[in-house]
């Protein structure tokens, strides 16, 4: 599993993207709403009162207490960002009393526990639900999608039970991040909507197909790495797909690679440790990939010459069945 203790740079652009837009209506001398501090209190006191949060006290202005909050320019609380707080506790249920919110994040948290609340189904507003590195359990609940989620982001966790269907009737949401769980059964089909998207749901023990509904729509990443897939998932590719980042690797996918073309705008291509057979595509040629990987499949006869193929080392192609020819030794005649 990945142990990374920051969220994807991707996820960042999306939330530096959110705070920047809401930055020149920051209230200044305005006090929070009164009812949105006595939630952040609930809060502050299921988390164990941990020390992180002293600013938090009574009567005193919440849009002021620390830079984990920022208010509206009416003073509803619309973002909640907590950090590496030394707490053992499970998820509190008073965020579902911030009825204004739009972002939650809990990063690093190690002792945070148990499943999400049922109180978010009461967030209408969500966009940005963001937990990374806990000891969350539990399902991936149905009720999120009453929610207004435009970014889904829990990793390092410990979900468990199979992707919800639900998750699909979220017509803003536009970026998955579930990777480093326990999650179950196939992928949805339908989950990510609008432009720039990301399906990210590797290290985990998913099985099935890839929906075919994934070669549609403006995909910039799939990571479905680490789990136990199969099919074949050559329908992902064409030149003209604006793919950035495809990683397939640690499945049991089988396709002919001989007249793939890929997408020309990919920088990261990891098909490693599947049931690939035929030829090493001759488009890669044509694609600058700062990351590639086909070893340990069924490929076989010589590696295409020229161009990009130049900076692919031999460990790219290790342990296929008869691949030959430059970075690997000369082809037999």
């Amino acid at each position: 599993m990945a142990e990374s203790s920051f969220p994807p740079a991707s996820l960042l652009l999306i939330l530096l993207f959110i705070f920047f837009s809401n930055a020149f209506n920051l209230p200044s001398a305005m006090d929070c709403n009164s009812s949105d501090r006595d939630a952040l209190l609930k809060i502050k006191e299921q988390l164990g009162n941990p020390p992180e949060l002293s600013s938090w006290l009574p009567a005193t202005n919440c849009c002021a207490w620390d830079n984990s909050i920022i208010c509206s320019e009416t003073g509803r609380i619309y973002l909640v960002a907590l950090f590496r707080l030394n707490v053992t506790a499970p998820i509190p249920s008073a965020y579902g009393d911030l009825p204004m919110l739009q972002t939650i994040q809990l990063d690093t948290m190690p002792g945070l526990y148990g499943p999400i609340p049922s109180s978010f189904a009461k967030l209408s507003h969500l966009e940005i639900l963001d937990i990374i590195g806990t000891q969350v359990t539990g399902p991936i609940p149905d009720f999120l999608a009453k929610t207004n989620l435009s970014a889904l982001t829990i990793t390092n966790s410990k979900l468990t039970g199979s992707i919800p269907q639900s998750l699909s009737r979220l017509s803003n949401l536009r970026y998955i991040d579930l990777s480093g769980n326990m999650l179950s059964g196939s992928i949805p089909p339908g989950l990510l909507h609008g432009s720039f998207q990301f399906l990210i749901l590797s290290n985990n023990r998913l099985t099935g197909q890839i929906p075919e509904d994934y070669t549609y729509g403006d995909i910039d990443t799939i990571d479905l790495s680490h789990n136990q897939l199969n099919g074949d998932p050559s329908f992902l590719f064409d030149i003209t797909k604006p793919m950035t980042k495809i990683d397939l690797s640690w499945n049991e996918l089988a396709f002919d690679m001989t007249k793939v073309r890929f997408p020309y705008h990919l920088t990261y291509l990891d098909l490693s440790h599947n049931h690939i057979k035929g030829r090493v595509s001759k488009s890669l040629k044509d694609i600058n990939l700062g990351h590639f990987n086909v070893s340990y499949n069924d490929l076989c006869g010589e590696i295409p010459a020229g161009r990009f193929m130049i900076y692919h080392g031999a460990d790219s192609y290790v342990h296929n069945n008869c691949l030959c020819g430059t970075p690997l030794p000369p082809c037999k005649k």
